[in-house]
């Protein structure tokens, strides 16, 4: 949520903000014609009631024959506080949800446009030359299934369409990466925190993930109304709802290992082969809570996390700044990182940060301490630090002719020294 404050005084910033992001502008206008309704709506109720209690003073000290006439009039004006009170409150809801319809706003420097409009900020990594080696490569799926690690027949007999079971060595690949993200993050700072992953509706609106991405996420309905996250993210905002913070010392740092669920509801037709987009899969997020002043660097700081995880497990990648039109609702700017996957002859998404400023910290009503006694929102910032699709990259660029997976030299210790993962022989 937006602050009105700045809505009123800086009007064409966020008509801007709307327009770069593809999103409607006139809601701007929708939300301060509400805003005033609000107020004037409000100051009838209060100016109204103010009278009645002073005609209430009248009634107790009024001689006998006027007390009838003033107690009549107390009924009357009680029946327009009511009145006023009911035209408030409708005002205020309407005011409520014009404001939740607003995204963030977008950061000078986000580029313009959709999906397709992205500015590539740098290339890291040497992408490897097949056909110089003498082999083409396999897909992920066929050598996960040649290891006897990726089971996707099986995954949907369980659980229908875009499921699957891990197992074996390529099982045991996602807990090691997993685990090195989280050393990672806890030496620098972070605290580990196994998250909830079904949320109150409360928490998945306030995080900005029921509006345009609604249909993606899954609802547990009656007789319990709770959400499967697609992010601990969701789960980490939430911890600290109504809270206020002391970030004097500096930025909380959380990094979530949970369980994500996605619907992929628009995703039909979109890589329905292999373990790319998936119902289930495993995450460690990074989840800052920072002074607003300290988010841009902050920002920096995860971006420069998630890129040393990448060249951890030796991937090519690009990174990406994500046009305002492809942003979530709560996110001011973005950063992706996206690692080559040689049978597909392009860049995939393997990690994004962003910067959601105040506006998640404002709808769950997340603050600060300052110096001088009062408070105001914090920023929050989220990023991805390992999760189960990685595995595509990882298997498919450290193949070998034969199938089997040279294991990268970073994950070998949590593989129990482990070098290489050989073809396997299995019932398929």
């Amino acid at each position: 949520m937006l602050d009105i404050q700045f809505i009123r005084e800086h009007t064409d910033i966020v008509k801007e903000s709307q327009r770069k992001r593809g999103e409607s502008v006139e809601l701007v206008d929708e939300v301060l014609s509400s805003d005033e309704t609000r107020r004037e709506s409000l100051k009838e109720f209060e100016a109204a009631r103010a009278q009645q209690k002073e005609i209430g003073k009248k009634v107790a000290a009024a001689p006998a024959d006027e007390k009838a006439a003033l107690i009549a009039q107390t009924k009357e004006l009680s029946n327009k506080v009511a009145e006023f009170k009911a035209a408030a409150d409708a005002a205020s809801e309407a005011y409520t949800t014009a404001m939740w319809k607003l995204s963030n706003i977008v950061e000078d420097e986000a580029p313009a446009g959709g999906e397709d409009d992205y500015v590539v900020v740098k290339k890291v990594g040497q992408i490897r030359d097949f056909a110089a080696e003498g082999f083409e490569p396999k897909d992920h799926m066929t050598l996960g299934t040649g290891v006897a690690g990726i089971d996707t027949r099986r995954g949907a007999k369980v659980g229908g369409s875009r499921f699957y079971f891990l197992r074996g060595a390529v099982a045991r690949m996602q807990i090691a990466m997993l685990t090195m993200a989280v050393d990672q993050a806890e030496a620098n700072g972070f605290t580990l925190a196994i998250t909830p992953t079904l949320v109150r509706p409360e928490v998945m609106r306030g995080t900005g993930f029921l509006n345009s991405h609604a249909d993606e996420i899954y609802r547990l309905r009656e007789p319990d109304d709770q959400y499967l996250v697609g992010t601990s993210e969701v789960a980490l905002a939430g911890m600290h709802e109504d809270e206020i913070l002391d970030l004097s010392g500096g930025p909380l740092r959380y990094c979530g290992w949970s369980s994500c669920y996605r619907r992929e509801a628009g995703a039909a037709g979109k890589d329905t082969s292999g373990i790319i987009r998936v119902h289930q899969f495993d995450k460690v997020e990074m989840f800052v809570y920072a002074q607003q002043e300290n988010a841009r660097d902050e920002h920096k700081h995860l971006l420069a996390m998630e890129e040393e995880m990448l060249g951890k497990v030796e991937l090519p990648y690009r990174v990406i700044d994500t046009a305002a039109g492809d942003l979530g609702s709560s996110a001011a700017r973005k950063f992706d990182c996206e690692a080559w996957v040689p049978t597909q002859g392009k860049y995939r998404e393997l990690t994004s940060t962003s910067n959601c400023t105040e506006y998640q910290a404002r709808r769950l009503n997340i603050r600060e301490r300052m110096e001088g006694g009062g408070t105001r929102p914090v920023s929050t910032l989220n990023g991805t630090l390992a999760t189960t699709r990685w595995l595509v990259a990882i298997l498919e660029n450290h193949q070998q002719a034969d199938g089997s997976i040279v294991i990268p030299k970073a994950m070998r210790p949590y593989m129990g020294g482990k070098e290489v993962i050989e073809p396997t022989a299995w019932e398929a």
